[in-house]
């Protein structure tokens, strides 16, 4: 037992200092250097007032973070897949906690909300309807990105993951609506998440029409005769589609509910006024996508129990003609002993009268089966 505690009393201080992580503690990061200006930023701009400020020295992050707290105002700094090397800079600028640091640079991160100090962290996932002219057993439908947002009391940085849900339409629609722009970081909050929303409501939309030809391509009746099997994977392959729907759009409602009704001091009392119309949009496609899922479930059900029905006409025609093809077969095998005395064996219309008894047995069994529905 003494020997278990020593090795306890060993291991325990080296995990100890693997668990904790300094918010203000980045590797690689040279306090002397610009390390905010990387090939990773899509734009950078100060804001003042709901207008943006044209100005070189805003160019850069720390550039603008200077102006910002020399003249007021918020920077807005938008990043694509940046590498830890290259977003090290900008976290040490803006004093980001490396926990949300390592979810912006990683991504695949589940749509969460979260708060490190004065600073809101906010996962989005986008998603892209993907066009095609006929949905198949492999046919993308849905194509998934990220968009990550670090609110601060003087910034917002937007970090995006994918080759879909790029922010310049939207930065443009938002600096051509001062008035809203002017209301701080929570501004570019609810404009983010609206946009993700009505992404997904366009989205929503797209993927209930694949489902309605889905439907009627499985229970029209020129579908009888078709194979079921192409039907089933179709069908699996667009439940596939819409299960990673819904794991972007379920998680996101708790993030919402929080936004629309806790008062946060980093969120303007104006503007949360306008994150309850996002999650009300953000209820509504969840219950499209749980229906889609269900009633994905019922097509597929009732494709496999098509299919189960086809089998079983197929199993009584078999089984229909060969109850036929029996009568003849236990006729000539009868007739096939070679016995000496067998009946009408020398009479001149023995073999005629034996075709025409099997005919008229088969012809009776033959319209038997058909007038029941085996035929």
């Amino acid at each position: 037992m003494s020997m278990i505690r020593d090795l306890r009393a060993a291991v325990r201080p080296s995990l100890r200092p693997s668990l904790r992580k300094t918010p203000t503690t980045y590797t690689n990061y040279d306090p002397t250097r610009d390390h905010s200006a990387s090939s990773a930023v899509v734009d950078c701009a100060v804001y003042r007032d709901g207008r943006r400020v044209d100005d070189r020295a805003c160019l850069t992050p720390r550039g603008a973070m200077s102006r910002v707290r020399e003249e007021g105002g918020f920077a807005w700094i938008g990043l694509h897949e940046p590498t830890e090397a290259e977003f090290a800079g900008i976290a040490a600028e803006f004093g980001l906690h490396p926990l949300a640091v390592e979810d912006a640079v990683h991504a695949h991160q589940r749509p969460k909300l979260e708060r490190y100090d004065d600073t809101l962290f906010t996962v989005f996932k986008t998603i892209h309807y993907v066009e095609h002219a006929e949905l198949t057993a492999t046919s993308e439908v849905v194509e998934t990105g990220e968009v990550m947002c670090f609110t601060g009391p003087d910034f917002v940085i937007t970090v995006r993951h994918g080759g879909q849900g790029s922010l310049r339409n939207l930065r443009h629609r938002l600096q051509g609506e001062p008035e809203l722009l002017a209301k701080g970081p929570s501004a570019v909050l609810h404009a983010l998440a609206d946009h993700v929303v009505d992404g997904y409501i366009a989205v929503a939309d797209a993927v209930e029409l694949d489902i309605d030809q889905l439907e009627i391509d499985v229970f029209s009746p020129a579908a009888k005769g078709s194979k079921r099997g192409t039907d089933t994977g179709r069908i699996y392959q667009l439940k596939r589609e819409v299960l990673e729907f819904k794991r972007a759009v379920t998680p996101l409602q708790r993030p919402m509910q929080l936004l629309s009704e806790r008062p946060m001091r980093l969120v303007d009392p104006d503007i949360q006024k306008y994150f309850r119309d996002v999650a009300d949009h953000l209820a509504r496609v969840q219950e499209q996508v749980v229906g889609f899922d269900e009633l994905l479930n019922s097509i597929l059900q009732a494709n496999l129990a098509q299919a189960t029905v086809a089998q079983n006409e197929d199993m009584r025609k078999i089984t229909s003609w060969a109850a036929i093809v029996a009568v003849p077969t236990a006729v000539c095998g009868v007739y096939g002993m070679n016995f000496d005395y067998m009946p009408e064996l020398q009479w001149r219309f023995g073999y005629p009268m034996v075709l025409g008894g099997i005919a008229v047995i088969c012809f009776t069994i033959h319209r038997t089966l058909k007038r029941n529905g085996w035929l």
